[in-house]
């Protein structure tokens, strides 16, 4: 088990609300990362595990109850949390959604260390089977008039929605991530990126130098029409990769030319962190998201002859 030194305070606004938010992430001698909103009186401890996830379609994932208490974008605090090795946190929040920042994980991993982290070894989850999921199976759980959205959004945009996530066994040592995007915005195109997380610091400085400050992105005209709709009104230059109308370049500058891609690395190691430890095995991201990344862990989780845990 491992946390914090000391308390660590981090301030901004949320991406999607556009208000001001703190989070306090609060050394814990109680295994797991939890999450409490404290501008809600009497609330409950969230815990951030796959089993909790109350939706991924906002291009995030949310925990908790999304009639009550809810935290969004959970994935690059996640992500800098496993990175660190902190796995028993509690996380005061005083509102709906975790600060957006500059769109990566980097503040938040290098405030982490700054507090330094003591503990000792993780909790691993060593996968023993291979498990997949399809995006024609979250088409399949939406009702009909979501799935004829979801059709035409990306029928519109010129994009195939046939991602898939799949996890399956390796060498038992490292969390192997091979992502590939494929989009028909020529900035973007067909982008792949592979990481392996060992837990050694070779493998910490990799992330920390390569992948720790990829941003999150979207195209202009989907930006005007999210905050049209009472979402991404946090969303700006300084915290987005904004792709221009012709999807031919961006209206603010990239660090790397697959940014993009090395950012759904992030998302994907937040999202794996949701199994509740050091999940062991390779993971392929062909155009995934973060429904997919949760549809496979509830399915690497369905079956205890899929995984082993190693306390």
């Amino acid at each position: 088990m491992s946390t914090l030194k000391k308390s660590v305070k981090i301030s901004g606004k949320g991406i999607h609300s556009g208000n001001p938010v703190d989070i306090v992430v609060l050394p814990s001698k109680k295994y797991g990362i939890f999450f409490q909103r404290t501008d809600i009186p009497n609330s409950d401890l969230i815990l951030a595990t796959y089993d909790n996830v109350g939706e991924t379609k906002m291009r995030n994932t949310t925990i908790g109850n999304l009639r009550g208490a809810h935290v969004q974008t959970i994935e690059h605090l996640m992500a800098a949390l496993f990175i660190a090795g902190i796995d028993s946190a509690i996380i005061q929040i005083n509102g709906a959604e975790t600060p957006i920042i500059d769109g990566s994980a980097e503040h938040f991993y290098q405030e982490f260390i700054k507090a330094g982290v003591t503990g000792g070894a993780r909790k691993k989850i060593i996968v023993k089977r291979t498990v997949i999921a399809h995006a024609a199976e979250l088409r399949r759980g939406m009702n009909v008039f979501v799935r004829m959205k979801w059709w035409l959004i990306n029928t519109l945009a010129g994009r195939k929605s046939n991602g898939y996530v799949k996890l399956e066994p390796n060498d038992g040592k490292a969390l192997e991530i091979t992502a590939t995007l494929i989009y028909p915005e020529k900035i973007i195109g067909n982008q792949s990126y592979s990481y392996v997380f060992d837990g050694t610091k070779k493998s910490v400085a990799d992330f920390v130098k390569n992948i720790a400050r990829a941003r999150t992105f979207g195209k202009f005209s989907e930006w005007k029409y999210l905050k049209a709709h009472g979402m991404g009104r946090g969303a700006d230059e300084t915290n987005v990769i904004a792709l221009n109308n012709r999807g031919d370049g961006t209206l603010n500058k990239t660090i790397w030319p697959d940014e993009f891609v090395r950012h759904k690395i992030i998302d994907a190691i937040g999202d794996m962190y949701t199994s509740g430890g050091f999940v062991i095995g390779r993971l392929e991201s062909f155009k995934g998201s973060h429904a997919l990344n949760n549809l496979v862990l509830k399915k690497l989780f369905s079956d205890a002859s899929n995984y082993d845990i190693i306390e």
